[in-house]
């Protein structure tokens, strides 16, 4: 009551009030929810609003305890001021209103500044732990100290309300505690708006995945099953062996025995003795077989080729009488080594002759450290060689030689072809239209080694348009796995400046009955559709295929409406999508 309170001299001195806003602001103090409470309006820093609730009295929270609670839960700053000479108003305070101060602030945040406002009466306290005349009387630093400690707060001394104290020792304290509370609320305030405007953005449109393509599952091989039929369905015969009393045995073939014995290609004289190196060999080669050119032979009447075949007699006669089964091992691929011990154990009762069978049959199928098996490399040394060919096919004034057997026991076309009543039965040349030389090659190829490898998409096609025409729908699977291979691997970029025709693929797998194909390409065009639909070859497609495309595009119709809008309201705000 003897001088202006602390507040108040702070909001009359500083600098930085508004001089225009104070003058009518400060004046303008008025009383609200409870008379205890003084309210100060003023403006700091050029344009920040300061409201200030001055309690005078600490009586208040002992009156209006809540008004009280709320006003401090909600303060930014909250400044405890005491005077130095009244000890009885510090001991109440620190004993009473701390703890509620404490309950009120509910572990929040909020500067505290402790001001101990006066100059104390005594100079030079008493240290006399008997003297407590001036204690009574007077709050001494270390108990302020300890207030703040309590609090968190800041202590400050203001011995006068002084310009001194008032702007610099206070105001300065207080004005760094606004800047602090001023930078905290546009961090909330920001944060409050980014996150205001991620609830209320809009969303770009999903793009969903495009639909699964058709599966083609291949087909699994037949090789060595083509090869083992052949034994039992006597075509293309061109070797019979006989036993010693010239009766006839087994039919077989010869390029099937040269694929897995150099003993029958030194009998059939595709390698002279000069050629082996293997004096073991020759040795089995010449003390097993015979071939003979004598006319006391029976008349053979099941080839079908212009010369007859060659007839060998068997000298060993217990081997003779294993013979069909040895075969039947070496059709099948030359790898079911068990069962051949178990069919001679069951013909032969002889220990002594079993082993004897067995150890020349490792002999004739002998080669550096194992035993030679008939597989789909071994018939790759007669592919496109004159050796033992008994056909020729003309192709684009080309000759590529073959063998019948082989070409009988690998397709189905092929076997009638040479086996029926057709020119082809009887003739060596054989003319082939529709195929080019390199494709007609590649299908050969296949059909001696069980496998192809298209140079490109083109010439895959064209190998698949060759299957279909001969009916191997195995190479047909390998052709069309192969094309969906490569252009699913096809970039966008390439895919949309690449020359080859998807569309003419299209037609030609379904002129040739390529279903599963066909199936794929159109919804391979559906699912590039941005790509396909500017090219000139996508108004080839038929009306049908048109409506397929149309129905399975990707990306939809809905979704590029929903993108076009979503653009256009990006552009609209003039904010950048960081999405897009």
């Amino acid at each position: 009551n003897q001088q202006s309170s602390l507040i108040w001299s702070y909001l009359r001195r500083s600098a930085l009030v508004s001089e225009t806003e104070s003058s009518v602001l400060l004046n303008s103090a008025h009383h609200v929810r409870n008379p205890a409470l003084t309210e100060y309006r003023a403006r700091v820093f050029g344009n920040v609003r300061l409201v200030v609730h001055d309690c005078p009295l600490w009586d208040i929270f002992d009156s209006d305890w809540y008004t009280s609670r709320s006003l401090i839960g909600g303060a930014d700053i909250i400044v405890i001021k005491y005077s130095v000479n009244d000890k009885t108003s510090f001991q109440q305070l620190k004993d009473s209103y701390v703890p509620m101060i404490k309950k009120a602030l509910n572990h929040c945040s909020i500067p505290v500044i402790i001001s101990a406002i006066g100059a104390r009466k005594n100079e030079v306290p008493c240290t006399c732990p008997l003297c407590t005349s001036d204690r009574r009387s007077c709050v001494t630093t270390s108990e302020g100290i300890q207030l703040a400690k309590e609090l968190g707060a800041t202590y400050l001394e203001l011995h006068t309300l002084n310009d001194f104290y008032i702007q610099k020792y206070f105001g300065g304290v207080l004005e760094y505690f606004m800047i602090q509370s001023l930078n905290q609320k546009s961090s909330d305030k920001m944060k409050k708006r980014k996150k205001t405007q991620k609830c209320h953005r809009v969303k770009p449109p999903q793009l969903e995945q495009p639909e699964k393509m058709p599966i083609l599952r291949g087909e699994a091989s037949h090789y060595d099953s083509d090869l083992h039929n052949l034994l039992f369905c006597c075509q293309c015969v061109d070797v019979v062996f006989y036993s010693e009393d010239l009766k006839k045995i087994v039919e077989a073939h010869k390029i099937i025995l040269c694929a897995v014995s150099h003993v029958f290609m030194l009998l059939f004289n595709v390698k002279s003795p000069a050629d082996i190196h293997d004096s073991a060999i020759i040795r089995t080669a010449q003390s097993l077989f015979a071939v003979s050119n004598e006319a006391v032979f029976p008349a053979l009447s099941s080839g079908s080729s212009c010369d007859p075949p060659v007839r060998v007699v068997v000298k060993d006669s217990v081997f003779c009488s294993c013979l069909s089964d040895i075969l039947h091992f070496i059709y099948s691929g030359a790898f079911q080594w068990e069962r051949l011990e178990e069919d001679i154990k069951k013909k032969l009762k002889d220990p002594e002759k079993i082993e004897h069978v067995l150890e020349k049959v490792k002999c004739i199928l002998k080669t550096p450290g194992k035993i030679k098996q008939l597989c789909n490399t071994s018939l790759r040394l007669f592919f496109n060689t004159p050796v033992l060919a008994d056909v020729i096919f003309k192709i684009q004034g080309a000759s590529v030689p073959a063998h019948r057997a082989v070409l009988v026991a690998r397709c189905e076309v092929m076997a009638a072809m040479f086996n029926g009543n057709y020119l082809e039965a009887n003739n060596i040349l054989v003319p082939v239209y529709g195929v080019s030389k390199d494709t007609f090659l590649s299908f050969l190829e296949y059909l001696y080694t069980d496998s192809c490898c298209p140079a490109s998409i083109l010439q895959a096609m064209s190998l698949l348009i060759c299957a279909e025409m001969y009916q191997v729908t195995r190479l047909q699977h390998i052709c069309e796995l192969y094309i969906i291979t490569q252009l699913q691997s096809m970039p966008s970029r390439e895919l949309a400046s690449t020359r080859l025709s998807i569309v003419s693929l299209l037609r030609k797998a379904k002129f040739h009955n390529s279903d599963c194909l066909s199936t794929w390409l159109l919804h391979f065009i559906a699912t590039n559709y941005l790509i396909f639909s500017q090219k000139p070859e996508f108004q080839d497609l038929s009306v049908d295929e048109r409506n397929f495309v149309e129905m399975h595009r990707w990306p939809s119709d809905v979704y590029l409406k929903q993108l076009a809008d979503y653009r256009n309201y990006i552009h609209s705000q003039k904010c950048y999508c960081t999405v897009m």
